[in-house]
Parts: structure tokens; C-alpha cells; sequence
């Protein structure tokens, strides 16, 4: 499921897009994989450095680690700080730090005259390594993953 982020002047707004209105086969990409190969390149780079350290020889894994490197640096140079995400219906990559996460509420939605439908909203608030702090605003099926995250957590 994709991910809606709209900044606002009170935060961003981050909502899951509805799959039934897309046609497209090909799976997107979540934010949890993009996190995930971030996480796992992150620690294959501690071990290269420690190795590095232990003058070891290189390993038959050396190429596969390079390769992730690769991808590593390629995201690496796609993240953007809190500051710069302005723009509404743009894609930004943000590393954050949870600062506090909040309960999920439901809110009353018309979306026709007599057929009031409820929302599930979280807010969660972040900051980066700009020291910029913003409220993120989660709802549909994004506000559950606010269950997830801890203060202190860090997330793509």
C-alpha cells in the first residue's frame, strides 16, 4: 500500500492511498522496505568497518556487500531533511527519531449525506538530524502502524 505525505503548516499529513483506485500489478514499494534495506546496508557498513579495522582479507560476500553499498548510497542520497519537505504530492525520503507517539482515535467522515463513515487518525511526532520537529498526522491504514514505533525509534 502507498503512502500520501501533504505537508501542512500545523505538520504533514501521511494517508494510505486506497488500492482499488490503482490498476498497476507491480507491487510499490513500502516505506517498512525501503527502512529495512537502510537498516540492513547500515550494518553490513559496520562490518565492512570493523573488518577494515581487523586488516582481514576480503571474503567471497564482499561483492554482495558492495552491491548493497551501492544501493545504500544510492538512498542515502535521496533523503531529504524535515525542513525541506514543503512541497504538496511530492515523495520525500526522511530519516526520523520518534519523539512520542500518540493514541489512535477514529474521526466521523462524510463522504455522502447519510452515510457517515469513521477514520482511524494517529499523530506521531518526529525530528531529524536538522533538529526540525514536526507532528505527523497518520490515518486509514497508516495510523495503525503508529503502534509500532517507540520514542527513540528511527524510521525512513
Amino acid at each position: 500500500n502507498e503512502i500520501h505525505i501533504e505537508p501542512l503548516s500545523s505538520g504533514i499529513l501521511c494517508s494510505q492511498v486506497d488500492s482499488s483506485h490503482k490498476n498497476s500489478s507491480k507491487r510499490p514499494r513500502k516505506c517498512e522496505d525501503s527502512f529495512h534495506l537502510f537498516h540492513s546496508a547500515f550494518k553490513r557498513q559496520l562490518v565492512s568497518k570493523r573488518a577494515k579495522l581487523h586488516s582481514s582479507p576480503p571474503g567471497p560476500g564482499t561483492r554482495v556487500d558492495q552491491e548493497r553499498m551501492t544501493e545504500f548510497k544510492k538512498l542515502q542520497k535521496k533523503l531529504s531533511s524535515l525542513k525541506n519537505c514543503c512541497c504538496k504530492n511530492q515523495k520525500y525520503n526522511v530519516l526520523v527519531t520518534v519523539v512520542h507517539p500518540c493514541h489512535i482515535k477514529e474521526i466521523q467522515v462524510k463522504t455522502r449525506p447519510k452515510s457517515p463513515c469513521k477514520v482511524p487518525v494517529a499523530t506521531i511526532v518526529v525530528i531529524d538530524q536538522s533538529e526540525t520537529e514536526r507532528k505527523v498526522v497518520l490515518w486509514r491504514g497508516a495510523a495503525f502502524w503508529s503502534l509500532t514505533v517507540f520514542p527513540g525509534d528511527v524510521v525512513l
